[in-house]
């Protein structure tokens, strides 16, 4: 879905330059899922138990489509 994608891509270029390595490495772990695991925690369907992964998809989801 390209609207998924972009969020995604608005993370990378917002967020992903000032983020802690722990944080890139849960991110790195986020492009891993599987792509229905992935669409349901940013459609916010779901959320991931594992909070490392939970806090990546909070900041993908916060930050603002400009």
């Amino acid at each position: 879905m390209r609207e998924l994608d972009e969020l995604l891509l608005r993370y990378l270029e917002n967020r992903y330059p000032i983020a802690a390595d722990d944080e890139r490495a849960a991110f790195h772990a986020v492009l891993e899922l599987p792509d229905p695991e992935l669409n349901g925690y940013l459609l916010q369907r779901q959320a991931p138990a594992e909070e490392s992964k939970a806090l990546v998809i909070k900041h993908i989801l916060s930050i603002p489509n400009v």
